[in-house]
């Protein structure tokens, strides 16, 4: 009762203040309102996600006591007078962790009190997207790096506390007690897994649980990459690159439907770059950037989002139509590259970019039909007409030759057989993979497209990997080590001993979302559903079964998600269940 009469008499002799204060308030609100707003930060589109070790790959003998504590899932919160047996490091002592996947994020470090309370305990994390990286040094012939995101570093764990360390693209990880004399007691070692939280509403399922699989992984790289932008990779190449994000975006289009992130990212290099300069410095990622709009804009029929790049195609489009020379070859300076491989083939090279602006001309001139703008759009046309009447040397190289299918300058079936199905799957890279694909798709090569994926993309999967890789060749499986396991005396290090060009060795991602085109092509080639007019207004629905008994899953679309499943009956047709979304129209060609 006291407390209730002080604080009557308070209100009592406070009130003509709060009247004053609330006619001031009165007047200001509006204001207020907007002021009191201002100190909210950005939500950001990640989410966080726990993820706890799946088992202790390696110890170091003698030095380790209880590591198996860490593979107990817990709560995160240190408790006093908690009874347990800590996982404890010796001075030496170290472990190594599996967390069962590839993980963009950080890691927790939980610690319990120790004796020297003010000796701050020291120790050396190294993360790895391998077991051979997450167990070596930076630099040396295995050429492990720090580049994009620290992955070896000693760090001071807090006394009773938690530390965060990262961030990075890891599965594996390494802890060292760094003290020379004192014990390290661990109480928890987990990730916090960093994604976009969202739905997959794209699946595809089959007589095949390998290109299940396959696909179900290509989905996943990207995912993982899917950052505040679309990145090229989580461990190294943090950064966004036009020329690369072609796949990522099919793949994205048919696992999630449209995304913040691919116009976000669009934008991003756009308004960094004039269009009388090259996109990331490479004169092809501007074309690239062209094809990108081209492709999204037919996808999604997102006119508003298409009107908002008219300023900037038509100047970019302006300038292209000047880099052709009399007899239409491409002369487009700054950097020129198609894809690393062929990188110093300036055969293959002039190949490549000479079908790639014509794919840029031909989708140029669409998008300024749509946009009203028939003046450029015929500049276009005749740009691409010029480029295609031109003759070039062929390289023999697998990714030029299946862009030159794709733009009409060499006829489909010659290429799928005289260059694309040569040797098998090899002689591409895990980006120009993609497109082989499409060309093989274009010649009516579906059994050979699904067959070079289970072979090549399912060569990583063999290896232990859980996404797909920057750069892979089906010769690194000869005598080889998985990448989940120490390194057997006798074989090959794969991670630390193949890539090439700036991939070498350890600094070779294993999570790059340029390698996830066979998920878009799987959707596309073998469900079969393909938009056959802006924004799946009317869509064609031809599966390809190729060997595969039946086949089933989902396409995104603006108008919801297109169900389909395929067998093939006993007298050999494949008889299919649809059903589509009111709004989209199927196409029958019969």
């Amino acid at each position: 009762m006291k407390h209730l009469f002080l604080f009557a008499l308070l209100s009592l002799a406070l009130l003509p203040f709060l009247s004053q204060g609330r006619e001031q308030g009165d007047a200001a609100s509006e204001a207020g309102s907007v002021e009191a707003q201002a100190w909210i930060p950005k939500k950001s589109p990640i989410s966080s996600f726990v993820v706890y070790p799946t088992r202790i790959v390696w110890e170091s003998e003698g030095g380790v006591e209880h590591a198996d504590r860490l593979l107990e899932e817990k709560n995160g919160q240190l408790l006093l007078g908690a009874v347990s047996s800590p996982t404890v490091l010796k001075p030496g002592g170290s472990l190594l962790v599996d967390f069962g996947q590839e993980l963009n994020g950080y890691v927790e470090v939980s610690t319990l009190v120790m004796p020297e309370k003010d000796h701050l305990r020291k120790a050396r994390i190294r993360f790895g997207e391998s077991v051979s990286e997450a167990m070596s040094d930076v630099g040396g012939a295995s050429n492990a790096s720090n580049d994009c995101a620290v992955r070896d570093q000693v760090v001071e764990l807090a006394w009773f506390g938690k530390t965060m360390v990262g961030p990075g693209g890891f599965r594996f990880l390494r802890i060292d007690n760094h003290d020379p004399e004192l014990d390290l007691h661990l109480e928890e070692v987990r990730a916090t897994l960093q994604l976009r939280d969202l739905e997959y509403l794209g699946a595809f399922d089959s007589s095949d649980d390998r290109l299940d699989e396959i696909w179900r992984t290509g989905a996943r790289t990207v995912h993982l990459n899917m950052q505040e932008f679309l990145w090229d990779g989580i461990k190294r190449d943090r950064l966004v690159w036009v020329g690369d994000m072609h796949p990522e975006i099919m793949t994205i289009l048919a696992v999630f439907g449209p995304q913040e992130v691919i116009t976000d990212s669009l934008d991003l290099v756009r308004d960094v770059t004039p269009a009388s300069e090259w996109m990331n410095t490479i004169s092809s990622y501007s074309l690239w950037w062209i094809i990108i709009q081209h492709d999204l804009w037919f996808r999604t029929g997102d006119d508003e989002y298409l009107r908002s790049q008219k300023v900037y195609l038509e100047d970019l489009l302006g300038r292209l139509t000047l880099l052709v020379d009399e007899e239409g070859g491409e002369i487009l300076d700054g950097v020129r590259f198609v894809d690393w491989p062929t990188s110093e083939n300036p055969v293959a090279v002039h190949e490549g970019l000479q079908s790639l602006m014509t794919l840029a001309m031909s989708c140029g001139e669409r998008l300024m039909a749509e946009l009203g703008n028939q003046e450029m759009a015929s500049r276009c046309l005749a740009t691409a007409q010029k480029l295609k009447s031109a003759g070039f040397s062929q390289s023999g190289r697998k990714v030029p030759a299946a862009l030159s299918s794709l733009a009409g300058l060499k006829d489909a079936k010659e290429v799928a057989n005289e260059t694309l199905k040569e040797g098998g799957p090899h002689g591409f890279s895990t980006f120009g993979g993609y497109y082989v694909l499409e060309a093989l798709a274009q010649a009516r090569e579906f059994n050979t497209g699904i067959e070079f994926i289970r072979q090549f993309w399912g060569g990583m999967l063999d290896l232990g990997a859980t996404t797909f890789w920057e750069d892979f060749d089906l010769n690194w499986m000869e005598n080889a080590s998985r990448i989940d396991e120490l390194v057997a005396e006798g074989t090959v290090d794969v991670h630390a001993t193949y890539g090439d060009h700036s991939y070498k060795g350890h600094r070779n991602s294993l999570c790059h979302g340029w390698a996830s085109g066979p998920t878009a092509w799987l959707s596309e080639h073998v469900l079969g559903v393909r938009a056959a007019s802006p924004g799946f207004e009317e869509v064609r629905i031809e599966p390809n079964l190729g060997g595969l008994s039946w086949v089933k899953g989902k396409v995104p679309t603006p108008f919801g998600v297109i169900l389909v499943s395929h067998h093939r009956a006993e007298d050999g047709t494949v008889v299919s269940d649809i059903h589509v979304p009111d709004g989209i129209t199927v196409l029958n060609d019969e």
